[in-house]
Order: structure tokens, then sequence, then C-alpha cells
């Protein structure tokens, strides 16, 4: 027999607080019914003996103590599952808002998803090609990897994230999807999007999760959980090869500080709550191959860094969790380069396993490393010209200083539509090295020296 049960004992914020309660577990859903309102969902937060702490996903706007009833459903949050949402558009907690109508699940999973047996988890060796030099070049996406976005207020991550959307892909034919979620973003920032992957036809292949800045924020919390529910059904079930975007990591964990903040609980550092690291990894490592499965589960999640400060702790725990990072740089992005990635800073720790020989090109390894060491000298170039003055340069340092201008203008920068080929950006790393002497490439065999440098060409590229 289910219960009913009328009447509150307390509302806070999002929450609501009942008493009296019996049979009720951790997690579990629940309906609320206000007199002459429509129904609205929760879920259970805290038990404490029979007062049961209820969040409810559409706020308490219109609920009063007296006039309302709670039903406990007896399950923890579900999303409904089928191959037919690809190409849909959905809200953060999981429903159709395309108009196209309801969605015929073949199944429903709780979108918390379910624990991973370490020994089963496969080593990831394959990359993902984003079309774009400076990632795939020197930060590469490996196949079940975590690669975070670390971008600033007012950067183009969004257009990044788009561009990434639209052309990446795994290189062996097997069958690719994107799972994109937002959270917190402008209506117009969701126009862009919907309207991007429509025009150019990747939206086919991807299953969108739209939550807006002007949506509850418990419907943010849920939002990256259900895409997740989503990549793996897709990834585990169906064998796909599934890249999962989430942007913006920072509004999500500002939900989670104000969520924390309406329960009463002491905060940490900036505010946020104490378990910020354990609900980020929460997130972060449902990403991953499983031995026996096909598919993969590849996440690119993007945040903002408050303040452009990495040591801020939404940026500074997500390094400690994932496998690398992607910075992007305020200067490249006010000198007009696109994308404004800047590569010292990046790193992807998975890239050396997954290039080389039998995966991208032979040349791709050494190539990274050269590019790195020899921009690396450029900032050095710079730096001493910007006290004693470009012309009182060494002529060594003057070629650094032309081989960076190079670097990020025909390597960093490309065009927000242009998807390069790994053949391509490889070239264009060969092309601006050769502004260098040969006895400057340090990171480079002989072998590979002698076949590469001084025979590239940019046919294509620029």
């Amino acid at each position: 027999m289910r219960l009913e049960y009328t009447g509150l004992k307390e509302i806070s914020g999002p929450l609501i607080i009942l008493e009296g309660v019996r049979g009720v577990a951790y997690d579990q859903t629940a309906q609320i019914t206000p007199d002459g309102g429509e129904r609205r969902a929760g879920r259970v937060i805290t038990l404490e003996g029979d007062r049961a702490v209820i969040q409810v996903f559409e706020g308490t706007r219109g609920i009063s103590l007296e006039n309302v009833r709670t039903r406990f459903t007896g399950r923890p949050v579900e999303l409904p599952l089928s191959r037919e949402m690809l190409g849909r558009v959905f809200d953060g907690a999981g429903r159709p808002i395309d108009g196209i109508g309801e969605l015929y699940p073949d199944e429903r999973r709780n979108i918390n998803g379910a624990p991973i047996n370490p020994v089963s988890r496969k080593y990831p060796r394959s990359c993902i090609y984003t079309g774009i030099s400076a990632i795939d070049g020197m930060s590469t996406l490996i196949r079940g990897q975590k690669l975070p976005i670390f971008s600033g207020s007012g950067m183009r991550h969004n257009e990044l994230a788009a561009q990434i959307a639209r052309q990446a892909q795994t290189g062996d034919g097997s069958e690719f999807a994107i799972v994109f979620a937002a959270m917190g973003v402008k209506n117009d920032t969701a126009d862009f999007f919907k309207r991007d992957f429509a025009e150019s036809g990747a939206l086919q292949r991807v299953v969108m999760f739209m939550n807006l800045a002007s949506d509850p924020i418990i419907e943010r919390i849920l939002t990256p959980r259900c895409a997740l529910t989503a990549a793996e059904y897709l990834a585990f079930k169906h064998g796909m090869n599934v890249l999962v975007i989430m942007t913006d990591m920072t509004s999500y964990c500002e939900a989670l500080r104000e969520f924390s903040s309406s329960k009463g609980e002491i905060p940490s550092r900036k505010g946020y709550p104490s378990y910020l690291y354990s609900d980020l990894a929460s997130i972060y490592e449902r990403a991953g191959m499983l031995n026996g499965f096909p598919g993969s589960v590849t996440q690119v999640p993007i945040l903002t860094m408050p303040n452009d400060d990495i040591t801020h702790p939404i940026p500074d725990l997500t390094g400690y969790i994932t496998e690398g990072q992607i910075v992007l740089e305020r200067g490249l992005d006010q000198s007009g380069v696109y994308p404004p990635i800047a590569v010292l800073p990046s790193l992807s720790r998975l890239m050396k396993d997954g290039i080389g020989k039998g995966c991208t090109r032979e040349d791709h390894p050494a190539l990274s490393n050269q590019l790195f060491a020899s921009y690396a000298k450029v900032q050095d170039a710079r730096a001493l010209a910007s006290v004693i003055g470009e012309d009182e340069l060494s002529e060594l340092d003057k070629k650094y200083i032309e081989f960076g201008r190079r670097f990020e203008k025909h390597f960093v920068a490309q065009g927000i539509q242009e998807d390069r080929s790994i053949d391509q950006t490889l070239e264009a790393g060969w092309h601006v090295l050769s502004v260098l002497p040969e006895d400057e490439l340090d990171h480079v065999d002989s072998a590979i020296l002698k076949k590469y440098y001084g025979a590239s060409e940019l046919d294509g590229v620029i």
C-alpha cells in the first residue's frame, strides 16, 4: 500500500520537510501535488528517523504548508532510454522539449549509474580526432579519457564546444555519437547550439540536454547525470563510441553550492561544500572503456575559471580527477587567435599511448615534443625582447620569435568551420618548425628528421 502524506512541516528554499514518514529510502523520488497546482517531482536527500527532507525539482513557489499532498514512488530518479534519443533535445531532467513528443523507452536507468569494478576497465589506446590542430597535435583526446577545457568568462568556449561536437570522429569507421549537456546557459546560447547542430547536420548524432539559467538549480544538478546515463546506454548497450561534452561545470558547482547552503551544511573553501571533490569524481569517473564491450564514454567537460584563476576550487579539483586539461588563454583570445588554446599549460596524460605508428603517424610523438620544447623557448625570447628590444636579440632568438608568430598564426589558429585531418595538422607542425635551424630540433631522431623536415606543405591548411 502506497501512502500519501498531507501537509508539510517546513519549507526552506527548494526543500520541503515532512515528519511522520515511514518506509522511505534515501534518493527515492516523490510526487508533490499542491492544491490547484501541477504535480511536481522531488527526491529524498536526508532521512532522520521519521523526518524526510525532499528537494523539489521545479522549486517550491506556490506550495503552502497545509494544502499539499506528497506521495513516494519507491524508486530512484530514472531516465527513460532508447536509441531514438539521437537527434532529440531534452531539458536538464531528461524531459523532451523539442515538440516531437514523448520518448518510448527500451528501458529506464538510475541516473546515478552503476558502480564499475576497476578490474573490468580497459586501458584507453585509441584517439578521437577533433579536427583542431592544437588539440589533435599537442593534447590528443584519447577514447575513454576525461579531458576538461579550462576557459574564462567571455571567451569563445561555446564556439569551441560546438566545433568539437560537429567535427569529432574516431577515424576507424565505428559508430559515433555526441551527448551534449548545457547547464545554466542563457537562451541565446541554447539557441546557438541548437541552430549550429541543426544547420551542420550534426544533430542526428547528438543527444542534447539543455538546462537554462532560468531553470531551477535542482534540475542543473541532475543534468550531467542524465547525460552520462544516456551515454552509458548508447556505449555499453549499443556499442557506440560516445563523446560527452558538458558546459559549463562552473554553473553546476555553483548550483551545488547554493543547494548545500539551503541544507544548512558547513561550507568549505570559497563556500563550496566539503564533498565537492567526491561529487565531481562521481561524474568524471563515469568515463572509460569496459572489457567485453565495444563502446566507450569520453568526456570533455568545459568550465569557466572565476577571475581566470586556475587555482580556484573548481578547476583545481577537476585537475586532480581528470587526465590533463586544455587551457584557453585570454591574451590569445584578445589578439584574435581562435581557438585561443595555450599550448604550454595544456596536456593530455593519456596521449602517449594513443598516438604514433599504427595510431596516428610515426612522427607524431617526436613532433609534438619538439613543438612544445621550441614554443617554451619562444617565451624566454619574448621575455628578453621586452627588456632589451627585439632588434638587440641574437639571430637565433629572432628565429624563435618568428617561429612563435608562425606557430600561433598557422598551427594554433584556424577557422571556426575548418576541420583539419591529422595529416594536415602534422604537416602544419613541420612547416612552422622549418623556421628553426635543423640542429635546434633535438627532440626528433635523425631518421624522422630526414624524412619530414623541410618536406612539408601547407596546401589546404592555410
